[in-house]
């Protein structure tokens, strides 16, 4: 999701393109006022994914997003009151073929429920849920993606269960309001990493308190790691011990930031050779630190180069694989 002001076109767009530079498939921007509502018409002719308009409280701006051009509206029904409003964004959704995501968190909760379930509960969540989704069925609007988010894992994982049993709607994933860089990268990866693992999940959004940029590196990782997407680059690197011949964070670092292979290609680096074959079995190129400053390098298991610098083996990866 986008953190620049949303009427800033030069910015949003500008933002917009690193974004999907950096992997991001589509991009929410927050629709606060009709001004960037209106902005939304000038941001599609310099994007090329798809734009989705976050919309709060407000049906005036969720039908202006629509005629401006989004090609997704998400709402949080909990917080338009107004029926005879939703009915008429169901209309201009209709009208415009675009779907709607139902976005449904504890802070907008129906109050009969949250009185009934109190807080961090994933059943108020899924209730909820349930009850839009006929809201939209009765008015024969079914194109539809579902989210219920919580800022507690448990919370979301529970409640994403438990719609999923009775949702046949493509279902959008995160743990909301995860927190910083480090601490929204571990709830997040738990939370999202859970529920894709068990088949749940078709859209994802990692929400951090950080650089949006952060928030696509960590979504692909977590995608990469359960083989949802292949990475350029998967990095098997020991966690290191008292055996250990060289700095292998220093190393496996490196080769993140600096290489960048045309295909996908895993290299593991080991700080001794203490079950080198196994633990780079599956991997195409192994790093082995033989002594502080000097390293070999095989390729499934045959030796490329042995005892020389990091820097030659460096130039020989990024000969090799560039």
């Amino acid at each position: 999701m986008c953190t620049t002001p949303t009427e800033n076109v030069t910015a949003t767009v500008q933002q917009i393109k690193l974004l999907e530079k950096a992997g991001c498939d589509m991009v929410r921007i927050a629709v606060p006022t009709m001004s960037s509502a209106k902005a939304i018409k000038m941001i599609k002719r310099e994007i090329s994914i798809p734009l989705i308009a976050d919309i709060h409280f407000s049906p005036e701006l969720a039908l202006a997003a629509i005629e401006n051009g989004a090609d997704k509206i998400r709402i949080n029904p909990g917080n338009i009151s107004d029926k005879t409003a939703l009915k008429k964004i169901i209309k201009s959704a209709k009208a415009k073929n675009i779907p709607i995501r139902i976005g449904i968190n504890e802070g907008s909760l129906e109050k009969d429920l949250s009185d009934k379930y109190g807080a961090h509960s994933p059943k108020a969540l899924a209730l909820s849920a349930k009850r839009w989704i006929s809201f939209f069925e009765k008015e024969k609007f079914e194109n539809l993606v579902v989210s219920v988010k919580s800022s507690d894992v448990r919370t979301m994982i529970e409640a994403n269960r438990l719609l999923k049993k009775h949702c046949k709607y493509p279902i959008h994933l995160g743990v909301t309001e995860s927190g910083t860089l480090e601490t929204g990268t571990i709830k997040s990866s738990i939370g999202i990493g859970t529920l894709l693992a068990e088949g749940i999940g078709d859209t994802i959004r990692v929400s951090l308190s950080a650089d949006p940029i952060h928030e696509i590196r960590v979504a692909k990782k977590i995608l990469d790691s359960l083989d949802f997407i292949k990475m350029p680059l998967r990095i098997i690197a020991c966690p290191t011990c008292g055996r250990t011949k060289a700095n292998v964070s220093e190393i496996a670092q490196k080769l993140e930031n600096e290489l960048h292979p045309c295909k996908s290609t895993s290299v593991a680096v080991l700080g001794c050779g203490v079950n080198f074959a196994g633990e780079s079995k599956g991997a195409d190129y192994a790093i082995i630190g033989i002594s502080k400053d000097k390293f070999s390098l095989y390729k499934k298991n045959t030796p490329i180069i042995k005892n020389e610098s990091p820097e030659k083996i460096f130039k020989y990866l990024k000969d090799k694989l560039s």
